[in-house]
């Protein structure tokens, strides 16, 4: 079951906090567990994060500035959404009202995971059976997954991929009630995280935001998708 997001993080502690501050706690029941790196990001995550902008999301993205946070140019030019890094690089995008696919009006609302041409099918196959999520919509710009038809926080799949030339910064987690607690592999070959199911208490060098809260529902989005 997919049950959250691993961060590599130069800083712990700024990092848990940024991002505790930045989804207002708002992940749908997801977990964001920062793992301690000594290694600077280089080059575009493979994996990022969406938050909700909100009515007012010209105020949000002050708000996520203040925070920390500082606007990149990814080559995405002019998109109807504000790209942005966290403290130590991070990309995540802010979307905005009538966004595609949003069913929540702050917080965290999309996993987006880049995939290459070559594992466009294997991928959404793969996470459909590892993350207990369904695919709710699947059209050629990939495919986006949800725990249920009106979860927050949805799984989209699809290409293009960034070139990987390191361990992937943000990684998905899974938990299994009759696993070992380890790393496998992916459809693709990336290393994911799995854990036992434990009381929860962070590993030594790791720390998890308090995100249990999940956001109210927006029932009539439109469905489809972006790319940052």
């Amino acid at each position: 079951m997919l049950t959250g997001i691993v961060i590599d993080a130069l800083d712990v502690a700024r990092m848990d906090r940024f991002w505790q501050e930045a989804t207002r706690g708002r992940t749908d029941g997801l977990r964001l567990r920062f793992e301690q790196t000594a290694t600077p990001k280089t080059g575009k995550n493979r994996l990022h994060l969406d938050l909700a902008g909100g009515p007012d999301w010209a105020a949000e993205v002050a708000r996520l500035l203040t925070l920390g946070a500082s606007r990149v140019d990814i080559g995405q030019g002019d998109v109807p959404w504000d790209v942005l890094a966290d403290p130590e690089g991070n990309e995540f995008c802010v979307l905005r009202p009538g966004h595609p696919g949003v069913l929540a009006g702050s917080g965290l609302v999309a996993i987006c995971l880049d995939t290459a041409e070559e594992d466009r099918h294997a991928q959404p196959e793969f996470w459909r059976s590892r993350a207990d999520w369904q695919a709710v919509e699947s059209h050629d710009w990939g495919v986006r997954l949800r725990r249920g038809p009106t979860s927050a926080v949805s799984l989209v799949m699809g290409p293009p991929a960034a070139p990987k030339t390191a361990r992937n910064r943000l990684r998905l987690e899974v938990t299994h009630h009759d696993g070992e607690p380890g790393e496998f592999l992916d459809a693709a070959g990336e290393r994911v995280p799995r854990h036992a199911v434990t009381p929860d208490r962070p590993s030594s060098g790791a720390r998890s935001a308090s995100s249990l809260r999940p956001d109210g529902v927006i029932p009539d989005a439109v469905p489809g998708r972006r790319r940052a």
